[in-house]
């Protein structure tokens, strides 16, 4: 199948449970009032940690999407991926039925899946023997289980799959969904991120790989592209999209956010945990999706960073971005939304693919927080303090994980 003949792809609907809101329009609300997610760690005494910060979902009541039985039987991350995907269904007016279900899939990423219950069932075993570990470990745990349970919980018999890309999960999630819509594989693609994360062993392996900010102030520690930054801080949560074949949309009225109509994705092959130096992998993901989207340099108004807030990342992606865009890179803008939210891993692309489809919608884009003191080799216009309000025709999302993994994905208007 060429190009031409490829079928395009619409968002119709979005859902969102962050750091910042439990719903779409709190997330965006969030997003725009530049409001920080990040505060001290409820869900364990992390009084020993290094890292005693992180952005946790507040006021989720999984019982809002679920029944009581079913919730108890899922950890928190497949909790977040069906409660933000029956958001997102119902954003899109789309309901799943005999005449459809086969057409409409599921494919959600996450970099760890059930760790809070391999963690509590660990503590189980040891303390009380095997005989007493849940018969549902194994389904709770397992990294794939968020989109199988999405699709039991909306009736989707469509491709079901599950991205496990470390911290760009999410982001290969939507583009592989993108492929199957645009290759014809799909009508519809329920697709995201989610994760849930925040644990004491989680906290704990991060931060003994010095991958976490020790500033342990809400204010201070995650502050991408700025001089003082040292490490990023964790987040929870779920974005999610709903992908939809032009036509097919159009068909049943849709809203429609906006059109995606590129993917890139590449591997530094370089090192485990650090991106090369230069960037040259995440320049070449930003290229690949311009290139399958039909789009310039000149055509980027806004990238959505993946702007972690560590020394590494930020310097790295900022010279990316700047080899991808050309003089471009200079007369656009860019922005972290995790300074705000924290990073979600897995989840991240999720949450961020949102924002940067709100933005295309409402010519608006998020600011970066906390960015006081730039850094030096960061000297692009990253949108400190306040969002603004800017043209937003096309516009990037960036993720890159572990692994070197590199990924972009490339939005536009839907004209």
């Amino acid at each position: 199948m060429t190009n031409l003949q490829r079928n395009r792809v619409v968002i119709t609907g979005l859902g969102a449970i962050t750091p910042i809101g439990n719903t779409l329009a709190e997330y965006w609300e969030g997003l725009m009032m530049g409001r920080n997610g990040i505060g001290e760690i409820t869900f364990f005494d992390a009084s020993k940690h290094a890292c005693r910060i992180a952005g946790e979902v507040k006021g989720f009541d999984p019982h809002q999407y679920l029944e009581r039985k079913e919730a108890k039987r899922m950890d928190r991350f497949s909790q977040f991926a069906v409660s933000a995907s029956k958001q997102a269904l119902a954003d899109a007016k789309l309901v799943i039925d005999e005449l459809n279900a086969e057409r409409v899939g599921v494919l959600i990423g996450t970099g760890v899946g059930g760790l809070k219950v391999m963690e509590d069932q660990q503590e189980i075993y040891l303390s009380k023997g095997p005989s007493r570990c849940s018969p549902f470990m194994i389904p709770m745990m397992i990294a794939n289980m968020a989109a199988g349970l999405t699709a039991i919980h909306t009736g989707a018999k469509g491709p079901n799959s599950c991205t496990v890309t470390a911290c760009a999960a999410g982001s290969n999630a939507i583009g592989d969904a993108f492929r199957l819509v645009q290759n014809g594989y799909a009508k519809v693609m329920i697709c995201g991120g989610t994760e849930a994360a925040v644990t004491p062993l989680s906290v704990a392996g991060f931060a003994s790989a010095k991958a976490l900010s020790t500033r342990n102030d809400p204010e201070l520690a995650c502050r991408p592209f700025d001089k003082d930054r040292d490490g990023f801080v964790m987040g929870e949560g779920a974005g999610i999209l709903i992908l939809e074949e032009l036509e097919h949309a159009l068909a049943r009225g849709a809203k429609i956010y906006g059109e995606m109509v590129g993917y890139g994705m590449t591997c530094d092959a370089y090192h485990i945990t650090s991106p090369v130096p230069g960037g040259q992998g995440a320049t070449r993901a930003m290229e690949l999706a311009l290139a399958d989207g039909g789009l310039k340099p000149e055509d980027v108004d806004y990238v959505n960073a993946h702007g972690t807030s560590t020394p590494a990342n930020d310097v790295t992606e900022t010279h990316a971005i700047k080899k991808a865009l050309g003089e471009r890179a200079k007369q656009i803008v860019v922005s972290s939304t995790k300074s705000m939210t924290g990073h979600l891993l897995g989840g991240s692309g999720g949450i961020e693919a949102v924002a940067t489809v709100m933005a295309i919608a409402e010519d608006r884009v998020p600011p970066t927080i906390h960015l006081e003191n730039p850094d030096p080799e960061c000297d692009l216009d990253y949108v400190p303090g306040e969002s603004r309000a800017v043209p937003v025709n096309v516009a990037l999302s960036n993720s890159f994980g572990f692994g070197g993994h590199n990924v972009t994905l490339a939005f536009k208007k839907y004209l």
